[in-house]
C-alpha cells in the first residue's frame, strides 16, 4: 500500500521538471493523478512515461479562467473529488529593476500569483475534507538575488497565500503548506540562460553556492511533496518545507 492509495491528485505544470517527477511519485504512491500544462506534447509524453491508467492529462493554462474551469470539470466528472493539489506551475525570468516591463510583471504575476490563486480557489468545491494543498515556493524569496525581483516577489505572495489559506481552510481539515526548492536540475533552470555554454557555467555557479555541493534533483522535491500530501505530515500546516541542500539554512 502506498502513502496515497485510492486518492486523487492534481499537479499543475506536470509536463516536465518538478511537476513531472511529482506526478510520477504521487502515482507510485497509489494516487490517480491529473496533470496540466500549456504544452500538449509534453503532457502526452508524461502520460506515456507514468502510465495512462494512473494519470490523466488536461492541456490548460492556469492563467486562463476558462481553462481552469475545463480542468476542474474534468476532475469533477471522475466523481471522487480531490485529495491532493500541488500548485506547481510557474514561470521565471531575469530582469533588473531598470529593465522591468509591464509585460514581464504581468506574465510572472499572472501565472505565479493569479494562476495559483484561482487554481486553488476554483478547486475548493472539489477538495475533500482533510485534503492537502501544496504550493511551490522558492528560496529566492529570502535571497535578494539580483535581477530576480519580480519572480521573488511573486513567490513571496505564494508563501503568504499558504499561511492565510491554512487558517481559512482549517475548519475542513484541509492542510496548506509550501514546498520550497533550492536550485533544482530542471529544463526550466537551464532555460533561464539560453546559451548552452553560459547555462553550464550558471548551473555550476548555483551548485557551488549549495552546502551539499550540487543541484537538487526533481525527484527529491517530489519526495517532499509526497510527504506533505500524505498522512505522514498530518500535524503540519502553514509551513514551508525547504528542500534546498542547506542553501538558505546554513
Amino acid at each position: 500500500m502506498g502513502l496515497l492509495e485510492n486518492r486523487t491528485a492534481l499537479v499543475t505544470g506536470g509536463g516536465g521538471g518538478i511537476g513531472l517527477a511529482t506526478a510520477a511519485r504521487l502515482a507510485a504512491e497509489g494516487a490517480h493523478v491529473f496533470i496540466t500544462g500549456r504544452r500538449g506534447a509534453e503532457l502526452d509524453a508524461a502520460v506515456e512515461t507514468i502510465g495512462p491508467t494512473v494519470v490523466t492529462a488536461v492541456t490548460a493554462d492556469i492563467a486562463n479562467p476558462a481553462d481552469l474551469d475545463r480542468l476542474h470539470d474534468t476532475i469533477r466528472d471522475r466523481g471522487r473529488g480531490l485529495d491532493v493539489l500541488f500548485a506547481n506551475a510557474a514561470v521565471a525570468e531575469f530582469a533588473p529593476l531598470e529593465r522591468i516591463t509591464e509585460e514581464h510583471f504581468d506574465t510572472l504575476f499572472g501565472i505565479n500569483v493569479r494562476g495559483t490563486l484561482f487554481t486553488v480557489q476554483r478547486a475548493l468545491p472539489l477538495l475533500n475534507d482533510g485534503a492537502s494543498v501544496i504550493l511551490n515556493g522558492s528560496t529566492n524569496v529570502d535571497a535578494g538575488t539580483e535581477a530576480f525581483g519580480v519572480y521573488a516577489a511573486s513567490k513571496a505572495a505564494v508563501r503568504s497565500f499558504a499561511r492565510t489559506w491554512a487558517n481559512e481552510l482549517r475548519g475542513r481539515g484541509i492542510r496548506v503548506n509550501t514546498v520550497t526548492p533550492g536550485p533544482t536540475d530542471t529544463p526550466g533552470l537551464s532555460g533561464l540562460v539560453p546559451d548552452p555554454e553560459q547555462a553550464a557555467g550558471f548551473r555550476q555557479h548555483l551548485a557551488a553556492q549549495v552546502p551539499l555541493g550540487r543541484l537538487g534533483r526533481p525527484e527529491e522535491i517530489a519526495a517532499a511533496v509526497a510527504f506533505l500530501a500524505s498522512d505522514q505530515s498530518s500535524f503540519v500546516t502553514g509551513a514551508s518545507l525547504y528542500v534546498d541542500g542547506g542553501l538558505n539554512q546554513i
